[in-house]
């Protein structure tokens, strides 16, 4: 069991910090680094239905989960758009 002094070190090591993310152009601020579905997630958005580029790169889908959004990124999303 570790001692008392290394788990107030891991604690503190361990803390949420408010990012800042550019998304389609918008600063907006989250409470803590996240991953690309869970942003996807709080904006309301199906996964299945944008197209995404994180720092310039477009993002497969299959590998959105491989994607964690840092402090000064950029996240562009774009929604499919049906019609003809």
């Amino acid at each position: 069991m570790p001692s008392k002094r290394a788990q107030r070190s891991r604690q503190t090591t361990i803390k949420s910090e408010v990012i800042t993310l550019t998304i389609n152009g918008k600063q907006r601020e989250l409470a803590e680094e996240m991953l690309l579905p869970q942003l996807l997630e709080q904006l309301g958005i199906d996964r299945r239905l944008v197209a995404v580029a994180h720092n310039g790169d477009v993002i497969p889908r299959d590998r959105y989960d491989r994607v964690c959004l840092r402090n000064g990124d950029t996240v562009e999303i774009v929604r499919m758009v049906g019609g003809g």
